[in-house]
Order: structure tokens, then sequence, then C-alpha cells
């Protein structure tokens, strides 16, 4: 006699690894800036895949065997990149440098789809007008862009979560 949810067990297991090599393709800076089509976008997938996870078992068990499966992957997973550097590299990004000492990395800028509009967006977020006063930008792996700026008299670094609601700004 078989587990009779291990097809449920295996059908998560598959999806949800194809989810994260689904966003580790379409990569970070998506995450972070969420607009309507990208919710919408999320809405459907979590759809479309919910029947792929649970096939025909619509119980409650089946959703409840589904939710406890991805939250074991998603614990394990965190585990191992943890303490195992091969699987961090296969599994997350890496931040990337955009602006150092006011230069810009056209070749990473180009690699991760980050017009000028955009990154002169994040800089004025940060209050920083010219891209000479940039000492290092970086597209953080949460898909942000974290900004220190040099001026002068100080050193000053900022950390802006690019979101919607402009109440939401935070800064460390």
């Amino acid at each position: 006699m078989t587990f009779p949810y291990l097809d449920i067990i295996i059908r998560s297991i598959a999806v949800y690894f194809f989810m994260t090599i689904a966003l580790r393709i379409f990569g970070k800076k998506e995450l972070s800036q969420l607009n309507t089509a990208d919710v919408i976008l999320i809405l459907l997938i979590s759809n479309s895949v919910q029947n792929a996870m649970v096939g025909p078992d619509t119980s409650l068990t089946g959703g409840l065997i589904v939710a406890l499966v991805l939250f074991i992957i998603n614990y394990l997973i965190k585990k191992i990149t943890h303490h195992s550097k091969v699987f961090e590299e296969l599994l997350l990004d890496k931040p990337e440098i955009l602006i150092h000492d006011g230069k810009l990395d056209f070749k990473a800028l180009s690699k991760l789809d980050i017009s000028d509009e955009e990154l002169k967006e994040a800089m004025r977020e940060h209050g920083i007008e010219f891209f000479k006063n940039v000492k290092l930008a970086m597209l953080e792996i949460d898909g942000t862009i974290s900004i220190i700026s040099e001026d002068e008299k100080n050193l000053k670094q900022t950390h802006y979560k690019r979101k919607h609601n402009r109440k939401n700004l935070q800064k460390s």
C-alpha cells in the first residue's frame, strides 16, 4: 500500500522548483517593482499551479499537505543555502554593482535591463542629483537599489525599498 498523498507531495515539489527557476530567470529587479499587471500575473500563476499541485484532490487534507510541503521545502532550501556555498550560488542571486565612484557599469545595467531613467529615479529617491556623487550603487538580492553617496563633508548611506506608496519609505 502506498501513501495516498505522495502524488501531491511530488507535484508540489516540482511546482516549487519550477517557480524558483522561473523567478531566477526573470530576475530580481521584477520582485521589488510590482505593478497591477504583476499582481494579476502572480494571482493567475498561483491559480494555475494550484491545480498542478493537488491534481484531482480538492480536499482540505490535500490543500494542507501542499501548504505543509511548500513550507518544508522553503525551510530546507534556506538551511541548505545557508550551509552550502555551492547551493547558495546556484539558487540565490548576488548583489550587482551599478555605479562605482561615479562610473556607471553599462554592462551590468544592460544585463539587468535597468534603464538610465530607472537609475536616475533611484538616485533622486536617495537625494542624489548626479552620477558623479554616487560612491556606490548596487542592485541588492531583493531587487532594491541601495546607494552610498559621498560629499566633501560626510559619508551618507541610504537604502530605499521601492514601493508605490511613498508613505512606506524606508531608510536605514
